[in-house]
C-alpha cells in the first residue's frame, strides 16, 4: 500500500461533515443482502463448473451488465496507465484472487464456516489501517466493534459450526486468505474516491476477466465442461446482482464512509441470511442466535455510527470518507 491518498471528493467531504447519513446505512445492508447469498452462489455453481470458468465466466457477465448500463448514463472509461494499473490491483486482490480461493475451498468447505471465517475480514482491515496505512482514525472504538461482531457471528452460526473446523485446515486457511485480500481491497479501494463508483467496478473487473479467461482455457479446458442449469441460474445470479449491482454499492460506500467501516458488511451478511431463513423457510431462532444479532448490530454500530456523536466537540474525522492522508 505505498500510493500516495488522493484527494477527498467534495461528496466525501460533506458526508464527513454529516456523518453518515440514513442512506448510506440503507445501502451498506443492501450490499449485505447482495453479499449473503455469494457463498451460496458459490457452493451451487462450483459443484458443475470448474473455479477459474466459473469466477471468470461470471466476471465477463459482469463487465458486460455494468459497461452497457455506463453507456446510459454516458460514463466513459479512463484511458491513463496508472488507472488502470490501479484497476489491475484491485481486481487481483477483490476479485481473481479471494473468489477464486473461495470458490477452491467451498468445494470441501461447507459454507457456514466459510461465512464465520470470512466475516473477520473487518478484523484484518483494522489492524493494518492501524500498523500500515493508517489512513483511518483507527479508534478503540472500531476495535470492539470487530470483536463484537466477530462474537455475534459466532452466536448466530453457532458452535457445531466449529465442528469442521481443522479437518480441511488448507481449505480453511484459504479461506482466511481470501478474507485478508478482502481487507487489502477494501483499504487500497480509496484510491478511486474521485471516480463515479461505476467506473472502478467496472474497470477492475474487466482486468479480472483479461486474467481469468485464460486460466480457464489453459487448465479447465471448459468446453469439455457440462454444467447443470443451477450452477448456470447460481452464475448468472452471482454476476448480476452480487458482482455486477454490489461492487457499484461498494466503491460508492468507500468512498463516502470509509473502508473500515464498509467491510462491518461482513457481519451484516449472516443476519440477513438468518432472517431469510425465519421469514421464508420457517426456521427457527435459538437464544444465541438471538444475542448474536445483537451483538453484531452493536458491533457494526460502533464501526460506523460519526465520532462526533461521542462529543459534540470533537471534529469529525475526515478519514471517514475513505481518502484522508496518513496521520
Amino acid at each position: 500500500m505505498t500510493e500516495s491518498p488522493p484527494a477527498i471528493s467534495p461528496v466525501s467531504q460533506r458526508a464527513a461533515r454529516a456523518g453518515i447519513p440514513a442512506l448510506e446505512i440503507a445501502l451498506l445492508f443492501a450490499l449485505a443482502v447482495l453479499w449473503a447469498a455469494l457463498y451460496a452462489f458459490i457452493k451451487l455453481g462450483v459443484a458443475t463448473i470448474p473455479p477459474f470458468t466459473f469466477i471468470g465466466t461470471r466476471t465477463v457477465i459482469a463487465v458486460a451488465v455494468l459497461l452497457a448500463i455506463m453507456r446510459l448514463r454516458g460514463l466513459a472509461m479512463p484511458r491513463d496507465f496508472d488507472t488502470w494499473r490501479k484497476f489491475l490491483i484491485q481486481a487481483l486482490i477483490n476479485s481473481v484472487v479471494p473468489i477464486t480461493l473461495l470458490a477452491w475451498a467451498e468445494q470441501t468447505v461447507d459454507a457456514g464456516l466459510a461465512a464465520i471465517l470470512n466475516s473477520t475480514s473487518p478484523i484484518f482491515t483494522f489492524l493494518i489501517t492501524w500498523g500500515i496505512t493508517r489512513h483511518e482514525h483507527a479508534s478503540a472504538r472500531k476495535l470492539f466493534g470487530a470483536f463484537a461482531g466477530i462474537a455475534g457471528v459466532a452466536l448466530i452460526v453457532g458452535p457445531e459450526v466449529l465442528g469442521g473446523l481443522g479437518r480441511e485446515l488448507i481449505a480453511q486457511v484459504v479461506i482466511v486468505l481470501a478474507t485478508i485480500c478482502f481487507a487489502c481491497a477494501a483499504i487500497f479501494g480509496r484510491n478511486f474516491a474521485g471516480l463515479d463508483p461505476m467506473v472502478p467496478a467496472t474497470g477492475s473487473l474487466i482486468c479480472g476477466a483479461i486474467t481469468l479467461i485464460p486460466l480457464s482455457l489453459i487448465f479447465e479446458h471448459p468446453w469439455t465442461i457440462r454444467p447443470s442449469m443451477t450452477s448456470i441460474a447460481a452464475m448468472f445470479a452471482l454476476a448480476v446482482f452480487s458482482t455486477a449491482l454490489a461492487f457499484v454499492i461498494y466503491f460508492h460506500l468507500i468512498r463516502t464512509i470509509g473502508s473500515v467501516a464498509t467491510t462491518s458488511v461482513s457481519f451484516i451478511r449472516v443476519p440477513i441470511g438468518v432472517f431469510f431463513g425465519v421469514a421464508f423457510l420457517g426456521e427457527t431462532l435459538t437464544a444465541s442466535a438471538w444475542a448474536g444479532l445483537v451483538c453484531v448490530f452493536v458491533g457494526v454500530a460502533a464501526m460506523t455510527l460519526p465520532s462526533r456523536l461521542a462529543g459534540s466537540r470533537r471534529k469529525p474525522d475526515p478519514a471517514l470518507a475513505g481518502g484522508a492522508g496518513e496521520g
